[in-house]
């Protein structure tokens, strides 16, 4: 590769230098080593100045001149491997130049670039193919394509599942309290605030409400570690939705609570003690 690739690409230098036009054919083979690899062989020596073969036993031995921070060479959920750079005049093995990658960096539209990138190899070599031309948003966009539109899909599942969870809490909090309008008549009848009966239907609705929270967040903590591998720079377990969600669904179970008991306390007595 060329010397301001790393410039180019974004990788900052940690230590050492970079490429430059002095690293041709015939100058002593350099490498550009990452800070993984760096660390894995010599993680309490300076790699600076060290040797190193790129693969092959027939290979030169290669000079450490610089270490680069790491990088995600195939995708954005993959790990960052060690890796080394080569310069360009200096490649060991032809196969590795089967397929040359030219990164250009502007402050314009990339895509504008595309014609005087393909005019700049053409003076090269008129028989070069060029193909596969994106920018990096496309790129990075490709990679996470897929997780992208699984993590959407699930997004639309949790919200409709969230819709039903609220639906089912206030028809079951408000049909139990129906059930309760006699027993609240008679209350009523012997004299029983309407202060006292609303604290005592809310709180024993609050209480079944609460009791259904904690088990679904135990339940929703369990699950949570099949949705690492959906998820990029996003731990699985944010706190925030999890209160988020508990206070919504205990702020609709409170309003099932409160509604009908409060219409079942301006009912009539009377007409309270005849309801079935």
């Amino acid at each position: 590769m060329g010397g301001d690739y790393f410039s180019a690409i974004g990788l900052p230098l940690i230590k050492g230098r970079f490429f430059n036009d002095h690293d041709a054919q015939a100058a002593p083979r350099v490498v550009i080593v990452s800070q993984s690899l760096a660390r894995h062989f010599w993680p309490h020596d300076d790699p600076i100045g060290k040797r190193l073969k790129p693969g092959f036993s027939n290979d030169p031995w290669y000079t450490v001149v610089g270490i680069v921070g790491d990088a995600k060479q195939y995708s954005l959920d993959a790990p960052r491997l060690p890796a080394m750079y080569l310069p360009y005049a200096q490649s060991p093995s032809p196969f590795m130049m089967h397929n040359i990658t030219i990164v250009v960096r502007t402050d314009s539209n990339p895509l504008g670039l595309v014609q005087a990138a393909r005019h700049a190899v053409e003076a090269v070599d008129p028989d070069l193919p060029v193909f596969d031309v994106a920018s990096m948003d496309q790129l990075v966009y490709r990679s996470v394509s897929a997780p992208r539109f699984n993590t959407v899909l699930l997004g639309v599942f949790a919200a409709l599942a969230l819709i039903l969870a609220t639906v089912g809490i206030y028809g079951v909090m408000s049909y139990s309290v129906t059930q309760h309008t006699h027993e609240i008549g008679v209350r009523m009848a012997l004299g029983a605030r309407e202060s006292d009966i609303l604290r005592q239907v809310i709180g024993h609705g609050m209480r079944r409400a609460a009791a259904g929270i904690a088990f679904g967040l135990a339940g929703a903590l369990v699950l949570t570690r099949f949705l690492s591998s959906l998820l990029y720079g996003t731990p699985p377990v944010d706190a925030a939705t999890f209160v988020a969600v508990s206070l919504l669904l205990a702020a609709v179970a409170l309003v099932a609570c409160y509604l009908p008991a409060r219409r079942a306390t301006k009912v009539h007595p009377m007409v309270a003690l005849r309801y079935e």
